[in-house]
Order: C-alpha cells, then sequence, then structure tokens
C-alpha cells in the first residue's frame, strides 16, 4: 500500500470485511464544508481489490473523491465462510454495508456517495443506486445486468454441451451444501474447452494479467443456478442520480445489448469502447479512455452539486 491509502475493516451482518481507504486530502476541488465526495468500489465476478481497483481509484483520488474500495465476504482479504461463493444477495449487502462504512471515514460527506462498479459490481451499483437520495452519481463499467442475457451469449459462444455440465456441476454444488458438504467449486478462468466460468479465448491470460495475491482462481459453481434471475433493469428506472455506462461493444461476458438497454432505462451517459470485457483494466487498449470518461463525468456531474 501507499501513503495515500489505509486498510479499514467493517463489519456486514456479522462478517469481517476489508477495504482500502484513499484520502484526497485536504482542499480539493470537489470540497464542501470540509468534505469530499466518497466513491464506494467494488471488483466483479470473483474479483478482488488488489486486482487491476489500485489504478482506477488513484485517478478518482487524483479528482479529489475519497475512494473506499472493498472484498466482498468470501473473497480476498475479507472473512467469510464459504470462501469462493458469489452470493447476489450477500454482496449486495455486503455493499450497503461498504456505503455506510466509507460514509464513517473522516472528511467524506456521506451524503455524496458515487456508486463504482465493474462487470457484476456494475450491475449490483446499478441496483443498489434505485432509491437513494445519498448516491451522488454512478458508474456501472462493462456491467453485467442480464444473467438470462449473458447465459444466451454463453450458449452461442460455447454450445450446448458446455452449458449442460455447467448447469450439472451447479446443482451438485447447491445440492453439497444443502447436505453441510463442501461446495463444488470449479476455475473461474481457464482455457477454451476447460471446464471454468470463463473460457474464451484470451481472458485466463487477461484476467491472470490482473490477478493480485489474494485472487484465487476458484469458484462456487453454484452461482450458475443464481444468475439466471440476476435482472438489473427491474431497478435501474428508479435511479434519480447522473450515471455513466461504460460498454466494451465486443464483450463475451456482459452483453453489451442488455447493458445498452438498462442504460436507457437509467437515462445515463454511454460510452461505447471497440475491445472486449477486459479491454477497459489496466495496460489494456481501453483503459486510458475508460478512466478520462469517468473522470469528465464526474467533475461535470460533483462541480454541479457544490
Amino acid at each position: 500500500m501507499t501513503a495515500d491509502h489505509r486498510r479499514v475493516r467493517f463489519d456486514s451482518h456479522g462478517t469481517d470485511c476489508d477495504a482500502w481507504f484513499f484520502d484526497p486530502g485536504a482542499g480539493g476541488p470537489l470540497e464542501r464544508s470540509g468534505r469530499c465526495p466518497v466513491v464506494v468500489m467494488a471488483h466483479g465476478f470473483g474479483g478482488t481489490k488488489d486486482s487491476g481497483l489500485m489504478p482506477f481509484a488513484d485517478a478518482l483520488r487524483e479528482l479529489g473523491l475519497a475512494v473506499f474500495a472493498f472484498d466482498y465476504r468470501g473473497f480476498g482479504a475479507s472473512g467469510g465462510q464459504p470462501r469462493q461463493r458469489v452470493s447476489m444477495a450477500a454482496q449486495l449487502a455486503d455493499y450497503r454495508a461498504a456505503i455506510e462504512a466509507a460514509g464513517r471515514q473522516p472528511g467524506v460527506d456521506p451524503g455524496r456517495v458515487v456508486l463504482w462498479g465493474v462487470s457484476m459490481s456494475g450491475g449490483h451499483a446499478l441496483t443498489l443506486a434505485a432509491d437513494r437520495s445519498d448516491v451522488c452519481a454512478v458508474i456501472a463499467m462493462v456491467p453485467l445486468v442480464s444473467g438470462p442475457a449473458a447465459g444466451v451469449l454463453a450458449w452461442k459462444e460455447l454450445g450446448a454441451k458446455a452449458i449442460a455440465g455447467s448447469t450439472v456441476t451447479a446443482v451438485r454444488s447447491a445440492l453439497s451444501a444443502r447436505l453441510g458438504r463442501e461446495p463444488v467449486t470449479m476455475p473461474l478462468v481457464g482455457n477454451p474447452g476447460d471446464r471454468a466460468a470463463l473460457t474464451a479465448d484470451g481472458y485466463r491470460e487477461s484476467y491472470l494479467a490482473l490477478a493480485g495475491p489474494t485472487w484465487r482462481n476458484e469458484v462456487d459453481a453454484a452461482v450458475a443456478l443464481e444468475l439466471g434471475g440476476y435482472r438489473v433493469g427491474r431497478h435501474a428506472g428508479r435511479i434519480t442520480a447522473p450515471v455513466l455506462v461504460q460498454i466494451a461493444d465486443f464483450d463475451r461476458v456482459a452483453p453489451p445489448h442488455a447493458a445498452a438497454k438498462v442504460a436507457f432505462k437509467a437515462r445515463a451517459e454511454v460510452r461505447h469502447y471497440p475491445g472486449d470485457h477486459f479491454d477497459l483494466f489496466p495496460d489494456r487498449p481501453c483503459f486510458a479512455a475508460a478512466v478520462e470518461h469517468q473522470t469528465r463525468f464526474l467533475r461535470r456531474h460533483l462541480a454541479d452539486t457544490r
């Protein structure tokens, strides 16, 4: 860690979660009555905060924002058992707890919260922004917003045999959990043809290039059953804060057309990038443009709230 951020532990319904708090210092351009807005930031499907989030956090801190980047329960440096289980409900609860914890940090204005998410956490950010008056902006980068749409895309990419195999493994893991046994896990990323959650050509190399020391290439296979009911569009129309949705036009994980539909419902500013899901991350072709668009968006909208 650098001198610009420190470690914070916070409670989420009895689970001890881990976060990094980036303090922009006093006298920043977005400060109001001695307090600045705070960005609450989380990674996507199976990701950890030490896997490519720091460059985004640093850029937003330099803009004059505090940043609170955290790990979901069961992942990274956060506590919680079982490990590596993706639960939509639990992650949304952790994100809400992180918002509260971020608001308690020194120099933070709890009434000006920016929700920032990528991939699955981009969908979470859009879901949580609905009906909240303390959210002043939302950034959803390559957001996963529809489990059914993602399933159709995976079927086209992988074929029916691979999808059927993943479903059988998911059912086995869910049954194991009900019987009090260890979940059935699979690699999060693999090569084409592997039994893994993400197997598109090049994805293994892209994810491993981001991976930090706490990241594990493993996920509870039962998540496939929960994804079917994941539909962010049900909430998007109730968001009143400004929204930026960043879409990779050749995304093979988070369907671009589904993200565009949700963005329309949220009355969002939309930016398109000529790349795939991982191309907006650090050291990738669209990273610089993605960060520039985020900082422009926040500078414009947060300056209006002074």
